[in-house]
């Protein structure tokens, strides 16, 4: 039985969960998200409790079992809570600033570089820290992923786009002045 799978998700209150053949629907005070059932996984609910259940113990539908249950935590999570990742832009003359939608971006290129922020998440700037926040952990990731992805932070001096709290290795220089 799969560790994860097999435990009961509590629904929070103000939570009204949807389940029918083929999707699962979280509506909570942040809004709404649907996700897809995957075939042989089982979702039931009772006595205010998500419990998902496989048909059988083939070794896709156990991996299938406990993504299931992730998800719909992650869901029930997200519209209560909400998620966020914190990127930290390093570098001399570095910038980052936020017009309308847009983050516009100094990172060290001849050109500025514009990122458009998607509508499903909502991006806020400090000095040279972004934070990306939304209800869906998915998209707040891939967002965070594609901003770090224009200058990723650089060994040597660790110039960059990098998470808050990422260590990034560090490599020394040129070595010629031991000899």
């Amino acid at each position: 039985m799969s560790r994860i799978g097999k435990l009961p998700i509590k629904i929070e209150p103000g939570v009204t969960i949807t389940v029918d053949n083929d999707f699962v629907r979280v509506e909570g005070p942040k809004g709404k998200l649907e996700q897809f059932t995957m075939p042989d996984v089982n979702i039931e609910q009772k006595d205010g409790e998500i419990i998902v259940t496989r048909e059988n113990d083939e070794i896709e539908n156990r991996s299938k079992h406990g993504l299931m249950r992730s998800l719909i935590q992650n869901m029930i999570i997200g519209v209560t809570k909400g998620f966020e990742k914190q990127l930290e832009v390093n570098g001399v003359g570095f910038r980052v600033a936020l017009a309308g939608t847009d983050l516009k971006m100094n990172l060290g290129f001849s050109h500025e570089v514009v990122y458009p922020v998607p509508e499903y998440v909502k991006a806020e700037v400090k000095q040279n820290v972004i934070t990306i926040s939304g209800i869906s952990k998915q998209q707040v990731g891939q967002v965070a992923a594609e901003i770090r992805s224009l200058k990723k932070p650089e060994p040597y001096k660790g110039k960059g786009i990098k998470y808050v709290g990422e260590k990034i290795i560090r490599k020394s220089g040129k070595s010629g002045k031991d000899k």
